[in-house]
């Protein structure tokens, strides 16, 4: 994989925003070496927006119902983010699969955070999933993204206990935790030219 070193950074969130905030702050107070210069929106409420502007980033809402298909809107989204130099693209939160049309322009350069260990309790409520299956440890992964939902090769994972009396709030909220920090870090690595992708595999040069 190509240094990325000082390369733009896009955010992609539907919801509230947490980890793209862990990341403009990771930025600004130099602990990633790069900058977010957008951040989109599939939806107009999402908190994401306005916590964005209030850190002097611009925050945009792309309505996805003109489009007419994903893949329509995923080219509008690529437009919008190669307009502003963007080559590191960071989904947080983003509820929305991506497409070809989204992945091809910008080849492993596109990561996620998922708050399971992965291939673990992939898809939605995955901290209630894991609940549900009664396991021991849970956590999070930061991941390249595929076409397929919550897959690609595994940058960063972190481990968190599951208590006898978790509930999906409590456990979630401890996950979160790890999330933002393997997030920054991830991400800092990336743009520090330390990841490769060697097959399935990622390895992190130091």
């Amino acid at each position: 994989m190509a240094d990325t070193s000082g390369k733009r950074i896009g955010v992609l969130a539907s919801g509230r925003g947490s980890n793209m905030e862990a990341l403009i702050r990771g930025c600004q107070d130099g602990r990633i070496p790069g900058e977010v210069v957008i951040v989109l929106s599939d939806k107009a409420s999402a908190g994401a927006l306005e916590t964005a502007r209030g850190l002097g980033v611009e925050a945009r809402y792309l309505d996805p119902k003109p489009y007419g298909s994903r893949e329509a809107y995923d080219r509008a989204l690529v437009e919008a983010l190669q307009a502003r130099g963007v080559d590191l693209v960071c989904l947080a939160g983003y509820m929305k699969l991506v497409t070809r049309e989204f992945l091809d322009p910008f080849p492993e350069r596109v990561l996620n955070v998922h708050p399971s260990l992965l291939p673990s309790f992939p898809g939605l409520r995955a901290q209630q999933q894991a609940l549900e299956h009664g396991v021991k440890v849970a956590g999070c992964t930061v991941h390249l993204v595929e076409l397929a939902m919550d897959r690609g090769p595994i940058v960063m994972q972190a481990a968190v206990p599951v208590e006898d009396d978790d509930t999906e709030e409590s456990l979630s909220a401890r996950i979160l935790e790890q999330e933002h920090r393997i997030y920054v870090e991830a991400v800092r690595r990336f743009c520090a030219g330390e990841v490769e992708v060697r097959e399935r595999r990622v390895v992190l040069r130091r």
